[in-house]
């Protein structure tokens, strides 16, 4: 972290609901970190287990972390909660589960010291941890650039660096002026993300990765499919409207967040024999932008396959996604 007269107060919000085996790890992460001038508001939501009382002997022990006790309302209301409480001049989010590195902060901070303070959010890259093998993924290239909110909506569309998450980010405590998590969604982050890049002219872009990132069998995506995973589909649906609409040229790209929307559903539904309307509706539409989405030469291999596959027909397409589930475990 570069020197200064004084720097700013950064908040860090911490949902947290039954995660007492993790927060620890989670806590000590940020208590840790080399950036000293924060505020950690810990929201604890509803817990039923030693969530609020892991929470509470951090708060007895450091002054910068503050508990909120609420009622179960989710992810997003939690979030939402900690956004009423900050104090800082800058907002960064970390979920409980996950931890960070050391410098965190003060690696987001000096993106934004090194572009002057002209850019009013900065970013880092995930570092992918799959506990069940332990293996680990660096999801950046350690580069550094300077790029607008709108390069990096096209670069989230098409999964190229920027990632839809609301963590591993540093923002001016401007940007979340009238801004609100979607309450009551799974997903909520691709029905978010967008909106605090979309206000930026510039992002101070730094992809390493600070940000610890644990996949783990029973979390939201890995978990058995069930309704409020289509909340995927109704999220991303939403960007692409008011992406298209405030930059018309990204068309292309939020057409392919689409259908990677539908596909990654559909991978989840293969051993499902439930909703099959929904499923009709995924296909027809996937069906109908084939011819459009495959002449983009920026869309990923991933996406190709998968249309080569849908092609034989859902039966194929289902044994396929088996098949690579199997060699990727």
């Amino acid at each position: 972290m570069k020197s200064g007269n004084r720097i700013p107060l950064v908040s860090i919000i911490v949902p947290a609901y039954n995660v007492e085996k993790y927060l620890s790890r989670c806590l000590k992460s940020l208590v840790q970190q080399t950036y000293p001038n924060l505020e950690i508001i810990v929201v604890n939501d509803g817990s039923t287990d030693k969530t609020g009382e892991i929470a509470e002997k951090f708060r007895a022990t450091d002054q910068r972390i503050k508990v909120i006790h609420q009622k179960n309302g989710g992810l997003s209301n939690a979030r939402n909660n900690g956004l009423k409480n900050v104090h800082g001049a800058y907002i960064s989010f970390v979920d409980s589960d996950d931890y960070v590195e050391k410098d965190y902060i003060s690696f987001l901070y000096d993106l934004l010291v090194e572009d002057d303070f002209q850019s009013p959010l900065a970013l880092c890259s995930l570092n992918d941890v799959y506990v069940a093998t332990g293996k680990e993924h660096n999801c950046g290239d350690d580069s550094r650039r300077v790029l607008s909110g709108k390069e990096c909506i096209k670069m989230m569309c098409y999964h190229d660096l920027v990632d839809t998450c609301a963590y591993a980010k540093l923002a001016k405590r401007e940007l979340y002026t009238g801004f609100h998590f979607p309450e009551g969604k799974l997903f909520e982050d691709i029905g978010s993300t967008y909106l605090l890049l979309a206000q930026c002219n510039r992002v101070a872009c730094g992809f390493s990765p600070k940000y610890n990132y644990m996949i783990r069998n029973n979390s939201i995506v890995t978990s058995d499919f069930n309704r409020n995973k289509l909340d995927l589909l109704e999220m991303t649906d939403q960007m692409a409207d008011f992406v298209e609409k405030k930059f018309p040229d990204l068309k292309k790209a939020v057409l392919r967040r689409q259908v990677y929307a539908r596909f990654s559903t559909l991978n989840q539904m293969v051993n499902v024999n439930t909703f099959p309307a929904e499923k009709k509706n995924m296909i027809l539409f996937l069906k109908k932008n084939k011819k459009e989405v495959l002449a983009d030469e920026n869309i990923p291999r991933r996406d190709r396959i998968a249309y080569i596959l849908l092609a034989f027909g859902y039966p194929i397409y289902k044994f396929g996604w088996n098949v690579y589930l199997k060699l990727k475990k």
